[in-house]
């Protein structure tokens, strides 16, 4: 694989509309922003790790996990700012081959996703990428079944065509083909070669409020689940022999 410079870029504006100053509630004892982070440094592809927010706060953040800190323009740090914006000002300022959006609030994707969703993007010479769940559920959409037929007899889900859920884990764009047509069409998230990267369901666990944070700092408790029956299975294993 050819080397290639690539920068991560961990987006994390102060302002909340549902949850204020999200990316610093705790989970488990550490920051929201941490987990992003900590999954970025355990990668083996990336080069440099960036916080980029609107608040200076965060720098002091970024200078307790030592990574870099990167303060966006004033009218990149509102509600209203899009990310298409926010992605070609990061780009321009600090330029590299491929650059990576990892979400804060996606405290469960794991670095080892997010490297082979690196070399799946190198691999296939893809310019734009955004993760996503892909769910066997019966779709309705303006009144009109999307993956199923309505007058037919009731797919099983298994046999449904999965639809596939954005849930913005990890972005992943070619700084030059992004730039250029950002540069063209005023838009650029999902230019040129497009792919969406299907991760865990557990990965695309995302933290909108309060609640979300109590069922993921839950899960982050558990234990690993292993795998049990009932006792009764004992007796389909005695009738199966």
């Amino acid at each position: 694989m050819k080397k290639r410079s690539i920068n991560v870029m961990i987006p994390a504006r102060i302002g909340s509309q549902r949850l204020k100053y999200k990316n610093l509630s705790l989970i488990n004892g550490k920051p929201l922003i941490y987990y992003a982070i900590n999954a970025a440094k355990k990668s083996k592809l990336i080069n440099n790790i960036y916080i980029n927010s609107d608040h200076k706060i965060f720098e002091e953040i970024a200078n307790r996990y030592k990574v870099n800190f990167y303060l966006r323009p004033k009218k990149l740090g509102s509600s209203k700012a899009l990310s298409d914006d926010v992605v070609h000002d990061f780009m321009l300022k600090n330029p590299s081959d491929i650059l990576i959006w990892i979400n804060p609030i996606a405290p469960l994707q794991d670095y080892k996703e997010i490297d082979k969703c690196i070399k799946y993007f190198i691999k296939n010479n893809i310019d734009s990428l955004i993760t996503v769940n892909d769910k066997k559920r019966h779709f309705y959409f303006k009144n009109k079944p999307i993956n199923f037929n309505i007058k037919n007899k009731f797919d099983k889900t298994q046999d449904l065509i999965p639809v596939s859920e954005f849930v913005y884990t990890i972005m992943m764009w070619k700084n030059k083909s992004y730039i250029k047509h950002f540069d063209k069409y005023g838009y650029s998230i999902t230019n040129g070669k497009f792919s969406a990267y299907p991760v865990k369901s557990l990965s695309g666990l995302i933290v909108k409020d309060a609640n979300d944070l109590e069922i993921i700092e839950m899960l982050m408790k558990k234990k690993k689940y292993l795998l049990k029956y009932d006792k009764v299975i004992k007796k389909i294993n005695v009738q199966n022999k």
